[in-house]
């Protein structure tokens, strides 16, 4: 009944909403339920913190609107069995908590040991559960395509899914936990924003407290929901036996390669109309980090064309960059056909519309729902101070708006930004190009180029021509300098002394 209180008489509109929104969730599934075939499935979180006491509150209304003494604040009980998954990976202080709420709030908690999947196999074998609630937010891994009512997949136990903070923003996460003033796990103090095991989890870098090296802000004061996960990072051992943090995702093997394909789709290219400028710049600055640009592609602003590449690309390469076609146009389709590619549908982002409405006002009314349609579940906005619009990250495609180099330049330089404080990208050593020119023909370098290709396999030999009876460019590529060095030594002593007129290097 105090959480029902507290969020009735706040302020705050927006949390107003969707906490009616989610209580009627939960008041729905309980009259579709008996009580004592439904469950909650809680993990010590702040998304399940969040629905436990939702599902207080929408019991007592459940119970409030058939029991007169109910109605009078007389509901002392909590019957809907608690289920969790007991992880020796989790963190002590979600355990310790966990344990604590149960015994606070007398849940009647399961505790499990096994895989969520064989843990619920077991469960419902003993236990007549036909439903279970679930603290799954849309941009979580498991969200993708999920309502608020979801049968459970393929080959899993029989179960509907009840998701009432489906549509809940970090921001409206932390507004009901602090207007209810409930407990939560500590971690959350400790610079935690998005808790998962003890080799994925550290606190956020961005709550990081100047000239201390380990103190950080709670994590209700991350001023950017959208960087919550920034905080899961892949862990190693250190020769001293401590689990430490990758730095940032900066990669230690700096001269390995890694790949990435671009896409540009616009009509306009491919009519002739405009001439593409922002694929090369592209190139050259992911060679600047140390990747290979495997392919670049252009492709009609029609949503099966977009789809069909995406699908080839993302499964090719380890990045895909797209721009062009995205916007409130009906020819702009970029959103649409990543989202076929990746089998998910387009789906509201209430957070991403109350950003687009901060930006245009009552402008564009019409138009603004339908630009705030983003891949359901799998859409990570990188936004950055620089930027007026985020940029988007849909699992290993990064969706730029730029519309020429001047634009394209400031969202690179955003992208590398962020990388520093995320595992956005991974910032190898960059590429070294050098290139000689020669007059000899083509016939004449051909076979000892070809020689020198198996001699130094580990770079990349070419040659082109800038005009049809120019000289004959050389181009060496790598990340040794010495490597480099060596090969032009071994292509200059298979010719005579000054058939090579000039050398120059640029990076």
């Amino acid at each position: 009944m105090e959480i029902d209180e507290a969020i009735r008489g706040c302020e705050d509109r927006r949390l107003q909403t969707k906490y009616n929104n989610a209580t009627s969730v939960i008041q729905r599934a309980l009259a579709l339920y008996p009580v004592e075939e439904v469950a909650f499935s809680f993990n010590g979180g702040k998304d399940s913190t969040v629905l436990l006491h939702l599902l207080r509150a929408g019991y007592f209304l459940h119970k409030a609107g058939n029991n007169s003494a109910a109605a009078n604040g007389d509901v002392k009980d909590f019957p809907i069995r608690i289920i969790y998954f007991e992880s020796p990976s989790a963190f002590p202080e979600i355990n310790s908590f966990t344990y604590d709420t149960a015994a606070t709030y007398g849940l009647q908690i399961d505790t499990i040991c096994l895989d969520f999947k064989s843990g619920l196999e077991t469960l419902l074998k003993d236990k007549p559960i036909r439903a279970i609630f679930l603290g799954v937010r849309m941009g979580d891994p498991t969200a993708v395509g999920q309502e608020q009512f979801s049968p459970s997949s393929p080959g899993w136990p029989p179960f509907m899914r009840v998701n009432p903070i489906l549509d809940w923003s970090y921001r409206d996460v932390w507004a009901f936990l602090l207007t209810c003033k409930v407990k939560y796990c500590s971690l959350y103090d400790q610079g935690y924003t998005s808790i998962g095991s003890i080799y994925d989890t550290v606190p956020n870098s961005l709550l990081s407290i100047i000239n201390s090296s380990n103190k950080f802000k709670p994590a209700y004061l991350l001023s950017d929901g959208r960087l919550e996960r920034a905080g899961r990072v892949k862990r190693k051992s250190s020769a001293g036996g401590q689990l430490t943090a990758d730095s940032n995702g900066l990669d230690v093997h700096k001269n390995s390669t890694l790949t990435a394909s671009i896409i540009a789709v616009g009509d306009e290219i491919l009519f002739g109309i405009v001439e593409d400028q922002l694929g090369p710049y592209l190139c050259r600055k992911l060679g600047s980090i140390g990747w290979s640009v495997l392919q670049c592609s252009v492709v009609h602003n029609n949503i099966d064309s977009v789809a069909e590449e995406v699908e080839r690309q993302k499964s090719k390469t380890d990045m895909v960059f797209i721009y062009g076609g995205v916007g409130p146009l009906h020819s702009d389709v970029t959103l649409a056909g990543i989202a076929k590619a990746f089998d998910v549908r387009l789906a509201p982002d209430e957070e991403f519309e109350e950003y687009l409405r901060h930006i245009i006002g009552d402008q564009c009314i019409g138009d603004r729902n339908e630009m705030a349609q983003l891949p359901e579940g799998i859409t990570e906005l990188l936004h950055h101070d620089k930027l007026a619009v985020p940029l988007m990250k849909c699992q290993n495609v990064i969706i730029l708006n730029a519309t020429n180099v001047s634009e394209m330049e400031k969202q690179w330089d955003c992208l590398v930004e962020l990388t520093k404080s995320s595992d956005l990208l991974i910032l190898l050593e960059p590429f070294i190009s050098k290139h000689m020119t020669t007059n000899l023909s083509d016939v004449e370098v051909a076979q000892p180029l070809s020689k020198l290709c198996l001699e130094f396999p580990d770079l990349y030999i070419g040659c082109y021509r800038k005009a049809r009876y120019g000289s004959l460019v050389i181009s060496f590529k790598g990340k040794d300098q010495a490597r480099l060095e060596l090969a032009i030594k071994a292509l200059q002593n298979k010719f005579q002394s000054g058939a090579f007129l000039d050398t120059k290097k640029d990076d």
